[in-house]
């Protein structure tokens, strides 16, 4: 597939690129070669190939729900500098 300069020139444009005259025959080559590459897989027989979610097997590992006894608010608060109901007293941050 062929790409022209001035085609070049318009996406460097949206892109914001300021591309000068040796740039913009570079990337026309380059670009040029990327949609050859593009267009040669195009041409390959991909019927009896399964499409894919992801590069790897991606599976959720679950675990039981279990209920247990939690730890005793009097031993969580032992060592806090300061507490309120129950809770850690800290400083007011805006």
């Amino acid at each position: 597939m062929k790409i022209s300069e001035d085609t070049v020139k318009y996406v460097a444009n949206l892109a914001r690129l300021n591309l000068n005259d040796t740039e913009t025959a570079d990337m026309t080559k380059h670009l040029g070669n990327i949609l050859d590459y593009m267009d040669s897989l195009n041409n390959l027989d991909t019927k009896d190939v399964k499409p894919m979610e992801h590069v790897e097997h991606v599976s959720n590992v679950f675990r039981d729900d279990i209920i247990k006894d939690s730890y005793d608010i009097e031993d969580i608060l032992a060592n806090a500098p300061e507490r309120d109901e129950g809770a850690f007293r800290v400083p007011k941050i805006v």
